[in-house]
């Protein structure tokens, strides 16, 4: 059991103090008065706090960060992007984010990382993936994806993600920063191709996230029925006002773009990423406000993997949420239940009650008032183990 610490328990209310939480079988069992604690093993946390493991709604496990990850991805044998992944995997959930939504990788590669997590062969975050993202010809993303035309072709791209065991199906509705000759404005699937491919993903019960950052796209996204919209830099008052009503999630990703226009061409960063990047800034973070303002549904994911963008702690993306206007509180609890429920995974963790799976970490300080302190990660609990423990009992 674990006692001593505050507890913010994943639902955005204030931290709570003098309650235990028992652990049985991998499961939070109960939350009790520190003064009715049953005998067994204690794991005395005071000076911390405790609270649900975070979750990144959106990472990329083959890339690394690099300043031009798709080159070194492109370059390396699909060997050692395997050997590469699984250390990724590592350091995430070392830095208590105990579960992950990959947004698109190599050949399916991270499918065989998830297997390996869920085996116990390596240690990692639960892991949701997506496999190929499916985009246009020639679309964003194409060097990772599945190009596909035409609303037939986008079904049976569907299909095949679903045979190769995709968790989420992800669309790519408009051009992006990282692929050459596309702009992140600009419209890519057709309306027509997306509701075919989320009618395709729904009959398989399966969620789907849209890659939209211009407002057409974005728009046409909602309208097909997409589950997420991932970046989301141009919104409009319409859009939001939608997304509240359709209760479609947004995933910012703040830090992805933030992280290319700091490094800049001295980081040796491609000039194509480092222009457009520096073009959305500011629509970026506007699209951001909007959607708190309107209490769009906000879904924690910083893109890792992306240039300077590294795997890891989720601090740096929930850093700039408060920057942007959120507490620290509403920033945790966007990581948490809210990505839960992004996830489709609402009811099995993100929060600390009873009957909730026990991925849980305990950090030094209180991120209630300052969301860095996450990033002093002194336990890790996934489904009850413990990956990471500083603690003595």
């Amino acid at each position: 059991m674990l006692l001593g610490a505050a507890i913010i328990d994943g639902t955005g209310a204030e931290p709570i103090r003098k309650r235990a939480v028992v652990v049985e079988e991998g499961r939070i069992s109960r939350v009790v008065d520190e003064a009715q604690v049953p005998r067994g093993e204690r794991v005395d946390l005071s000076g911390h706090t405790l609270l649900p493991g975070l979750i990144n709604s959106h990472i990329h496990l083959c890339l690394g960060a690099e300043p031009d990850p798709v080159r070194a991805l492109l370059q390396d044998p699909p060997a050692v992007t395997v050997v590469k992944m699984g250390l990724r995997a590592r350091e995430i959930v070392e830095a208590g984010v105990t579960a992950v939504r990959d947004m698109g990788g190599r050949d399916h590669l991270e499918l065989g990382i998830r297997h390996a997590i869920n085996q116990g062969w390596i240690p990692g975050p639960r892991m949701l993936a997506a496999g190929k993202p499916i985009c246009m010809t020639g679309g964003h993303g194409h060097w990772m994806g599945r190009e596909a035309d035409g609303a037939d072709d986008a079904r049976k791209a569907v299909r095949e993600q679903l045979k190769a065991g995709a968790d989420v199906i992800k669309l790519i509705a408009t051009g992006g920063v990282l692929t050459p000759g596309v702009e992140p404005g600009a419209s890519q699937l057709t309306l027509e191709e997306m509701r075919a491919a989320i009618e395709e993903a729904r009959k398989a019960g399966r969620r789907t996230a849209a890659h939209a950052g211009g407002a057409q796209g974005v728009a046409d996204a909602i309208e097909a029925g997409i589950t997420t919209i991932e970046h989301g830099i141009f919104l409009t008052e319409e859009i939001v006002a939608r997304m509240r009503r359709d209760g479609v999630f947004l995933v910012p990703t703040l830090n992805a773009p933030a992280a290319i226009a700091a490094g800049g061409l001295a980081a040796g960063i491609p000039e194509f990423m480092v222009r457009k990047s520096d073009a959305v800034i500011a629509a970026h973070t506007a699209s951001f406000q909007l959607a708190m303002r309107s209490g769009v549904a906000i879904a924690a994911g910083n893109d890792a993997g992306t240039p300077l963008n590294p795997h890891g702690s989720l601090v740096p993306e929930l850093a700039l949420m408060v920057k942007c206007g959120m507490t620290p509180l509403q920033a945790i609890h966007s990581a948490t239940s809210v990505a839960a429920e992004a996830l489709g995974l609402g009811s099995e963790i993100g929060r600390i009650a009873p009957g909730y799976t026990a991925d849980l970490i305990a950090v030094a300080g209180n991120p209630a008032e300052r969301v860095e302190a996450l990033a002093d990660v002194r336990m890790v609990l996934l489904r009850g183990r413990a990956l990471r423990k500083e603690i003595h009992s």
